[in-house]
């Protein structure tokens, strides 16, 4: 493994257990809690400050000030949920900004496949009883974006692991 897979897995591991909860939160309630941004953006601080270079990791955190700056914007204007643009800045420093067209493209794949399957799945009784007391499921045109973020991370940082 290179150390670019490396850090990947040093960063995979403890955010599988974070992004799926974000993700069920934001089904069964339609909302991230705080306390589950701090965890991801801790979960970032503590295991990138072992596995990047300290340059590569400052960098990084100028990404989460970046993605923060414009959730703010995107939330102000009710383009965005707050939750989810406060998640968003959470999980920007996973990403490398060299793989800037990469992760846009793979949240436009995990978005589109979110929303789709989401909306199938509440069309399906069998699958709302499973879990009947779910906001999502009678949200409307809203839509957990939690779900489509947490496949995103968690999707690219597996590539990352994998990476030739």
């Amino acid at each position: 493994m290179t150390s670019l897979e490396w850090a990947a897995l040093w960063l995979l591991v403890p955010a599988v257990p974070v992004a799926l909860w974000i993700a069920w939160s934001d089904l069964k309630y339609m909302k991230i809690p705080n306390k589950a941004v701090l965890v991801m953006l801790g979960v970032f601080l503590v295991f990138g400050l072992v596995a990047l270079p300290l340059d590569e990791y400052l960098w990084r955190l100028v990404n989460f000030l970046v993605i923060l700056a414009i959730g703010f914007v995107l939330n102000a204007l009710r383009l965005v949920g707050g939750g989810d643009a406060k998640y968003a800045a959470a999980i920007a420093p996973f990403f490398a900004v060299s793989d800037l067209r990469g992760v846009m493209l793979l949240f436009a794949v995990m978005l589109l496949a979110a929303v789709l399957m989401h909306r199938i799945a509440r069309r399906l009784a069998f699958v709302r009883n499973l879990a009947p007391d779910w906001e999502s499921w009678k949200s409307g045109k809203a839509f957990p974006m939690g779900l489509a973020l947490s496949g995103t991370l968690l999707f690219y940082l597996a590539l990352r692991v994998a990476a030739p």
